[in-house]
């Protein structure tokens, strides 16, 4: 009998090093990465079913309204975003581990369905450095900088006050905060 698997879910401000700290994990261990849907139009270099399950608004609509997503969202621009929920389930009964890289709030709706995943809040050293690494990128102006940090901060709060992101690993030093989700990928399930 195959243990039940296990969802990690990974979240953290813009700029903490996610995408960054995922990619490396998952080169370091069996995890799987969750693949999101999207209605946005697949761009150069991308493949449906690798970087994301790309469909169209009238699908999407249907998944919500049928219960086949885990979390979605409808962003800036109109278009939707979500987890598809039979690859996850199918995952976790295979006993693989999958890992989540999502925002706070939808680290939260995940939450309302899959209470029992790990979640990771992943936080800069300080307010200082996510402001540098933040305007380091340089492809932003200073005032959408300042917003994007303003934001970081109350997800930061947002998250720490839900009390659902009960594993919290400061990215001070690359390394190390890969070792720490490593190491809890690598967790047995109980």
């Amino acid at each position: 009998m195959t243990s039940r698997g296990r969802l990690v879910v990974i979240t953290g401000p813009s700029g903490v090093g996610k995408s960054t700290i995922v990619s490396e994990v998952l080169r370091r261990t069996d995890a799987r990465y969750s693949i999101s849907a999207t209605t946005r139009p697949m761009r150069g270099g991308e493949t449906d079913g690798e970087d994301y399950y790309f469909v169209t608004r009238p699908v999407f609509e249907n998944m919500i309204e049928t219960g086949k997503l885990l979390e979605w969202a409808e962003v800036f621009g109109g278009e939707y975003y979500g987890t598809p929920l039979e690859p996850v389930r199918d995952a976790l009964a295979n006993g693989e581990v999958l890992i989540l890289e999502i925002d706070v709030q939808g680290g939260l709706l995940v939450n309302r369905k899959m209470p029992e995943a790990d979640y990771v809040l992943l936080l800069p050293p300080d307010e200082a450095t996510l402001a540098q690494r933040l305007t380091g990128r340089g492809t932003e102006s200073q005032d959408a900088t300042a917003e994007r940090l303003a934001k970081a901060v109350e997800e930061i709060r947002i998250a720490r006050d839900s009390g659902v992101y009960t594993i919290e690993i400061i990215n001070d030093d690359l390394e190390s905060a890969i070792a720490e989700v490593v190491a809890i990928v690598n967790q047995e399930s109980t």
